[in-house]
């Protein structure tokens, strides 16, 4: 049998639970005739205070003195890193929610506790104070000598941040995929989509106490375009860094402070930045509130490690209270807590226990074992929980309150309460106690690294891998997205479409051309304010406007708005106007006509329809009602051919400044703004032999087949007219000089068509 030179490692003030540690160390002093990468095992056995050797596999470790073999004593080994992680969800909350009279009768004031190691309700003794001992045996620990033997002891350190901006946004995309990705695309109980992707609905989220945004950027790169983030962080070197968003879009996330909106100091723990943000995330969510809500909150407690969970009671508070106050019915909540030993802490997530379907506190791979970091995952928000979220504001109105004094808010819940729900209770217990057992073996783990600088995990680059994989993140570095000038990017967009398409110009609506209208349902209409142009986004304010024709160059816009990058519309730049006379205001607004690419998405062959549909949608993601000096976003409203006339009732004479006092022709939107309408454009929605035509028997509208006569009331695939079809063949009615579309207006060009022309030409070929 081949000599070893034996390793020989005392590890003091190492807890009886640290029994069952299983490290693999990679020794180089073995003999000659063996590869110095040969792996060995070891373990750190009861008592922690005697020397452990470690030995070839083939003879297992055995105590210093000698006596006998310890393999077949040990305690339950340290399991097999795996990517592969369970939920344990806590039972159903079976009791109805609690209403405001109870509920007043359930804070406790009394003396502030600053003590961790008395809190024995939750958690057994001796483990609660092995864990809050192992913890103190780090401070007297070299923090950059910890640091690396952290690095080296964790299977799963190699995960890092991927093409991330940091760890958080792994963290997340861990939970997500273990929950089912219940956040990312989130479904009721009947296993239905929340999302109601034909009514073009946005997955709307939030993300408090999150700077520098790494939840947000992972939501972004997963659902791009299709959601739209809000965030409230506190301001300073920690708040939102959206500039190193490389992955995804951060034009599709608008931070609010609270009070003060954008200039706020998104402080969660003031009520008046609770209730504005409330107020933001409500009215620009339909009154609806988010799909779900993401808050990470923390702060350094560095020379407090044991108090953690005290320090940050408030924030908690605020965390979950947020919660409660812009999530939607049938959402979700996740957040970070720490240690949950505490009635105060724990009584906190029984009143989420109450509010939601589910419960969970999770601890995914992603967070570092030998922390006190967990998480609390509550999935689907129950209705009637108003008296709670007011009862959450009122408690911590009374902790700022007595912010500076020896009294603090010591329950939010009774204890009897919640040990009386016995399932509730034992899920807190076992979920505490386990979670201290593997913080203790992972700190001690630490403690045996830091020790002998030779040991390592050896399956970190493979954990790494089976991770990413089965998480669906692609294994690539994080590169800071390359630049491009706008020829080349919409040469890159557009997939060798022939440019010419581009530079086609609408036929003009007269006399002569009115026939080509005939088949009215195959028309849709929209009121025209300037010309026609394409606009390419290359990302926040790098946005080009080009009028087709290939001479010419694309021009930087400039106007103050922010687009995603890779995307490509047909717009107008229309000089909007609100109000008349001297308090009239006039704003540049980009009016889209159709859109070809939204943030690399191509949609040019979905139906007309469609197209508008994903616009309004896109539009929602990318608004900045926190900006109001921003240049706005809008979708030209369109009009069914045959609804022309609705167009007619919007019409109006208004004074508008610098007309000398003349009322000139406006046309107001759907927002109360008005503009000078030039003209309409028509535009075919339906791709040549078909068209659309009336039933009288079915009273129903179908699809005609003119070369093959086939009909059918399905909308045939070959029937929709993709964006370059819709392009060329337009129609623009120019609303000029002799042209009546008003009552108002005298003038009327014999030789040009009127309101009263076209109406009666589609009222003849209506059915």
């Amino acid at each position: 049998m081949m000599k070893l030179s034996l390793v020989t490692i005392l590890l003091k003030s190492l807890p009886v639970a640290a029994v069952g540690l299983r490290v693999r160390v990679m020794k180089k002093d073995l003999s000659s005739t063996m590869s110095s990468n040969k792996t060995l095992w070891w373990r750190v056995l009861r008592p922690a205070t005697q020397c452990i050797t470690v030995s070839p596999k083939s003879s297992w470790p055995r105590w210093a003195s000698g006596k006998e073999k310890v393999w077949e004593n040990m305690a339950k080994d340290e399991p097999e890193p795996s990517a592969y992680e369970e939920v344990d969800w806590c039972l159903e909350c079976t009791t109805e929610i609690p209403d405001a009279q109870e509920l007043k009768e359930w804070m406790t004031v009394g003396k502030r506790k600053m003590v961790i190691e008395d809190e024995t309700e939750f958690c057994n003794e001796e483990l609660l104070h092995n864990v809050l001992r192992c913890k103190s045996v780090f401070d007297e620990l070299d923090g950059e000598e910890m640091r690396r033997a952290r690095t080296r002891s964790n299977p799963y350190e190699m995960i890092r941040g991927v093409f991330f901006l940091n760890r958080a946004a792994m963290k997340m995309a861990n939970m997500d995929h273990v929950f089912d990705y219940m956040f990312t695309n989130p479904k009721d109980f009947q296993g239905r989509p929340l999302i109601k992707e034909r009514d073009a609905e946005l997955l709307y989220f939030a993300d408090v106490c999150a700077g520098p945004g790494g939840f947000s950027e992972y939501v972004l790169w997963r659902r791009k375009w299709h959601a739209k983030g809000f965030g409230m962080t506190l301001k300073g070197p920690n708040d939102f860094k959206l500039e190193d968003f490389y992955s995804a879009s951060s034009e599709l996330f608008e931070p609010y402070y609270g009070e003060g909106g954008i200039d706020g100091d998104g402080d969660i723990t003031r009520p008046e930045n609770i209730t504005a943000f409330r107020n933001f995330v409500l009215d620009n969510t339909d009154h609806k509130g988010v799909h779900f809500l993401m808050a990470d909150g923390g702060f350094s407690v560095e020379g407090q490690e044991n108090l953690q969970e005290i320090l940050s009671k408030q924030l908690m508070l605020c965390q979950f209270l947020m919660a409660l106050s812009i999530v939607r019915t049938g959402g979700h909540f996740v957040c970070k807590t720490f240690d949950l030993f505490t009635p105060f802490s724990v009584g906190l997530v029984y009143l989420l226990y109450c509010c939601f379907e589910r419960v969970c506190i999770f601890k995914p791979v992603t967070s570092r074992p030998a922390n006190s970091e967990r998480y609390v995952v509550c999935k689907g928000l129950k209705v009637g929980i108003d008296d709670m979220r007011e009862y959450l504001f009122m408690v911590n109105i009374r902790l700022n309150q007595l912010r500076n004094s020896d009294v603090d808010v010591n329950l939010v819940v009774p204890l009897n309460v919640i040990k009386d729900d016995q399932d509730f209770y034992d899920y807190i217990v076992q979920s505490n106690e386990n979670h201290c057992k593997i913080q203790i073996k992972a700190l001690a783990k630490i403690r045996a690294f830091v020790q002998d600088t030779t040991l390592i995990e050896p399956r970190q680059a493979e954990i790494r891998k089976e991770c990413l994989q089965l998480w669906g993140i692609p294994d690539q570095a994080r590169v800071a997205p390359s630049s491009s000038d706008p020829k080349s990017k919409f040469f890159e967009l557009i997939q060798g479409t022939d440019i010419d398409t581009f530079s086609y110009k609408p036929t003009p609506l007269n006399s002569s051309t009115l026939e080509k209208i005939r088949q009215v349902f195959d028309y849709r209409c929209m009121v025209s304010g300037s010309e026609q142009k394409f606009l390419l986004g290359l990302g926040k304010s790098q946005i080009y406007t080009w009028d087709g024709r290939q001479s010419d160059r694309w021009t930087k816009l400039d106007l103050k708005t922010e687009l995603p990058r890779d995307t490509l519309l047909s717009v107008e730049i229309v000089h909007e106007l609100k109000g008349e006379g001297k308090a009239q205001r006039k704003i540049s607004a980009i009016h889209i006509l159709d859109v070809l690419v939204l943030n690399g998405n191509d949609v040019r062959n979905q139906h007309f329809n469609q197209r508008i549909q994903l616009a309004e949608k896109f539009v929602k993601a990318v608004s900045k009602p926190s900006q109001p000096d921003m240049n706005p976003i809008r979708v030209k409203e369109v009009y069914r051919l045959e609804e022309m006339e609705k167009i007619f009732v919007r019409l109006e004479m208004k004074v508008i400044k610098g007309s000398g006092g003349i009322p000139r022709l406006s046309y107001t939107g759907r927002d109360d703004r008005h503009f000078v309408p030039t003209g309409l454009y028509i535009v075919r929605t339906v791709n040549d032999p078909w068209t659309m035509a009336y039933s009288k028997n079915f009273k129903r509208k179908f699809f005609f087949n003119k070369m093959t006569n086939e009909s059918t009331f399905d909308l045939p695939s070959e029937s929709i007219a993709p964006f370059h079809v819709c392009h060329y063949s337009r129609l623009f009615w120019e609303w000029g000089d002799g042209v009546k579309v008003h009552d108002s207006q005298k003038r009327q060009d014999p030789e040009k068509l009127s309101k009263e022309n076209v109406l009666s030409f589609i009222q003849a070929h209506y059915p």
